[in-house]
């Protein structure tokens, strides 16, 4: 699902593979494997995914039909 999701939202934006490999730091062909499924996306990745397109990862992955992002935690990050 998230594989149809992100080429669906690029195509919908008439942007290309390039365009989206150049702003995750990556080639073209590795993007391309993201979007035919026989790449799993890195969480990392994922979350500048749903950056990007103002949705939220679970969006993305198929787990919800909503795609507003959630809203951003006032919460501080626990160091290791």
């Amino acid at each position: 699902m998230a594989y149809q999701r992100i080429r669906d939202l690029r195509e919908d934006r008439d942007l290309k593979q390039k365009d989206l490999a150049d702003y995750l730091n990556c080639t073209q062909s590795c993007y391309s494997l993201y979007e035919s499924g026989r790449h799993d996306i890195p969480s990392a990745t994922l979350c500048k995914l749903a950056d990007f397109y103002q949705t939220s990862v679970d969006y993305l992955l198929g787990r919800t039909d909503h795609p507003a992002p959630y809203p951003r935690s006032s919460a501080p990050m626990l160091e290791e």
